[in-house]
């Protein structure tokens, strides 16, 4: 409320679709009116929002939080049974979107009731006009008490974000209002943004990095920002940067390689801040857009369950005077330093011993900004929380500055002759040995199978033909050891990736597995 109440005449969101704006004061009362309605209708804790990044889908996140409901953002992408599975855990029986995004959704399992935005809006015009004024007359403290706001969030459930499913069902991620306004503090810190910045807001918001960094985060902070239904058209959000002069663009490394093949250079120029995140920055991605664009990738670390921001390399600052020495703010192959408010340990990942932050081992996280637990599973829970501290599956380490480097979630990884052994790494080298770099898509995945002699074993999923024997010999010629190089190579049309760019690790499986 703090943060739309100041300078209420600027624009908030721009919809990059059809380029029309709302101001923070007409957000605010658009979104004050709506929560009114939503209250009076439905006693529902949580309304479901399906709509892609845009000005109706700030909207109806703001206003659902403001009647003191929790918004869950579907992912429309999942498939029917996953967001069957959304529904009930959540017991959603109220969904927000609008009859165009409808259409396009042939197989959705939408709730008994949907409120469609471009019927209900129309309708609410006096109300909104109404609340748009006393927006601007009214002190903050005033319109909680109007809008029946408690004071106090805390730990209570502010968003519930379903995880994609990487491994299998999707998981319901609780997310406190305590979370939210911590990682947005965090956030704040580490970006310093200047009234003059604007975002690119084309990452759904079902997405934690979209969730956080692209709704919440200009909400409260004043930020402006431009939404665009899909990170996947590169050439219209080139467009939409050039045009508006966005500052900050927050992408995944997936969607980087979008701009790549459709953006110029010219496009991109008053970019001062990229950030990468949601999986690791591949080192010669981030090489061919420097080239390109003259931009430096600055890849970052989270999780949905650290809601989500953990870790960013950022830009050197600028010295005071001539001469005068400053500390680096990134580090290449690093994820960063931590945001400011989190601790960290390293632990062995099978007995959780301690170790020195400087060895490798399972990365343990404790903050403002590490979830409640998992909806209605307490089991899974206890796997990962223990004393505020969570378990983040992903193997990492400290350098001697606090740099941290993540060398790839257990998932991973493979247990081989009682060696583990790195999957990404694996990658990585056969990309480089094979030249495979600089493609659209992702040409390879390595997978774990079951093998009766070292327990496990390597399976090179390809999107190109590969000949095993060369290969070997390549890979024993630059070093490899043996337990590094795959026993197999299974031949696919496409790497099955998810909608945000991760890997879907339970498809990856399930070819690797075909005979």
């Amino acid at each position: 409320m703090r943060g739309l109440k100041r300078r209420p005449f600027t624009t908030a969101v721009i919809d990059g679709t059809d380029h029309s704006r709302l101001s923070r004061s007409k957000l605010l009362g658009a979104a004050a009116a709506l929560s009114r309605h939503l209250r009076k209708e439905f006693s529902d804790e949580r309304i479901a929002i399906v709509l892609p990044a845009s000005k109706g889908s700030m909207l109806a996140n703001l206003a659902v939080t403001l009647a003191d409901k929790v918004p869950v953002d579907l992912n429309f992408t999942m498939g029917r049974a996953a967001n069957e599975s959304c529904c009930r855990r959540a017991n959603l029986r109220v969904a927000i979107s609008a009859t165009q995004f409808m259409e396009r959704l042939k197989d959705f399992p939408w709730p008994e009731h949907v409120l469609k935005l471009d019927e209900l809006i129309p309708r609410m015009k006096r109300q909104i006009v109404f609340w748009w004024i006393v927006s601007l007359l009214v002190p903050a403290r005033l319109l909680l008490r109007l809008l029946q706001i408690p004071k106090k969030g805390g730990h209570a459930e502010a968003v519930l974000l379903f995880t994609s499913g990487t491994t299998g069902e999707p998981k319901g991620v609780v997310i406190s209002h305590r979370n939210v306004v911590g990682n947005v503090s965090q956030f704040r810190e580490l970006l310093d943004a200047r009234e003059t910045d604007a975002i690119l807001a084309s990452l759904p918001f079902f997405h934690t990095f979209g969730s956080t960094v692209t709704l919440w985060y200009p909400l409260i902070e004043g930020v402006r920002i431009v939404t665009y239904p899909s990170p996947l058209e590169g050439a219209k959000n080139a467009a939409l940067i050039e045009r508006y002069k966005l500052t900050f663009l927050l992408a995944t490394p997936t969607f980087l390689r979008v701009y790549l093949r459709k953006a110029e250079p010219r496009q991109l120029r008053s970019l001062r801040l990229i950030i990468a995140g949601a999986e690791k920055l591949p080192l010669d991605l981030a090489s061919h857009f420097e080239k390109r664009f003259d931009k430096k990738v600055f890849e970052g670390y989270g999780l949905t369950e650290t809601a989500p921001v953990v870790s960013v390399n950022l830009p050197d600052p600028e010295p005071k005077k001539p001469g005068e020495q400053v500390q680096p703010s990134s580090r290449l192959g690093s994820v960063g330093r931590l945001a400011p408010g989190m601790a960290a340990e390293i632990r062995e990942p099978d007995t959780d011993r301690k170790l020195s932050l400087h060895e490798t081992g399972m990365l343990w996280l404790r903050g403002a900004n590490i979830f409640e637990g998992y909806l209605h599973d307490p089991k899974r829970t206890a796997e990962i929380l223990h004393d505020g501290w969570l378990k983040t599956g992903d193997i990492g380490r400290f350098d001697e500055d606090g740099f941290l480097y993540i060398e790839g979630r257990l998932s991973r990884f493979s247990k081989i002759g009682g060696e583990m052994v790195p999957h990404e790494t694996v990658e990585q080298k056969i990309i480089d040995l094979l030249e495979l770099s600089g493609r659209d898509e992702r040409p390879i995945a390595i997978v774990g199978v079951q093998d009766e002699a070292k327990g496990e074993a390597l399976v090179l999923l390809s999107a190109a033909d590969i000949d095993l024997a060369e290969l070997r010999k390549k890979l024993q010629e630059a070093g490899v050891p043996n337990l590094w190089i795959p026993k197999n190579v299974q031949r696919v049309e496409a790497i099955p990736v998810l909608a945000s760019g991760k890997l879907d690790l339970r498809k990856c499986q399930e070819r690797a597995a075909e005979k």
